[in-house]
């Protein structure tokens, strides 16, 4: 039978891809903060990216016909060597660091996504590099980047099938870029290798459950809900990290 935290954990899992698929943006940004209530941060960073390249797994079998190709390889190949950069950056930073970081970059993103919700970047070639090369900084170093990533993919105004593919595309690239760094520097212990599979299990069933419930719920205010929430949580990491770092 399963332990009961772990029990709590998945349950906090399934209920992050839910929201996450309805509330229109990457379960990390959701179920990064919650793990951390479950284990420190180097592990909860490979935890959420094992999780996160799970979903995105299922997006590219859904999508699967309509990258952009270009796109793909201009915004992606500075996001895996940048993913790669941040990843190997995280044993060199104090966890009450990591933590402030992770927790100033979500109210940031917070902020932004209330007060300016349709935010994005001009689609040239210099943008491009800087978003791919940014976004795939902080998801190699704090596990979560899909918000800059968003803001400059919207630009290019993509087909619905094509932004969802693409996206995903390079989200995965990212995950499969930090997860080897990840489980190099130890950060999954081996009692919680058999979390692999009931990660992706879950994410998938997660994202299942979402596409069928997100018709029901008021879309705008629905996000706003949980974008105050994560909010919320942010300003405790702020505080956790102030707190011991000075």
């Amino acid at each position: 039978m399963m332990p009961e935290p772990d029990l709590l954990f998945f349950i906090a899992a399934l209920f992050s891809e839910i929201v996450g698929t309805m509330a229109g943006f990457g379960s990390s940004t959701i179920f990064l903060p919650i793990t951390l209530f479950f284990f420190d941060f180097r592990t909860a960073l490979i935890l959420v990216a094992i999780f996160h390249m799970s979903g995105n797994i299922g997006r590219i079998a859904f999508f699967r016909h309509g990258f952009d190709k270009a796109l793909l390889l201009r915004f992606g190949i500075p996001s895996v060597m940048f993913t790669i950069i941040g990843a190997l950056l995280v044993d060199l930073i104090s966890q009450p660091a990591l933590k402030l970081i992770l927790g100033s970059f979500l109210v940031v993103y917070v902020v932004l996504s209330i007060s300016r919700p349709g935010l994005s970047m001009r689609p040239t070639g210099r943008n491009t590099l800087i978003g791919g090369s940014v976004s795939g900084f902080f998801a190699g170093l704090i596990g979560t980047g899909g918000a800059l990533r968003s803001s400059f993919l919207t630009s290019y105004n993509l087909e619905k099938s094509a932004y969802i593919s693409t996206a995903a595309a390079i989200s995965l690239a990212v995950d499969i870029s930090r997860i080897p760094v990840y489980l190099a520097s130890g950060y999954l212990p081996q009692e919680y290798y058999y979390f692999i599979l009931l990660l992706f299990l879950t994410a998938i069933t997660g994202s299942f459950l979402g596409k069928r419930i997100v018709s029901r719920v008021p879309q705008e205010k629905f996000r706003t809900f949980v974008l105050v929430c994560i909010g919320l949580v942010s300003l405790k990491f702020i505080h956790d990290g102030l707190s011991h770092l000075f």
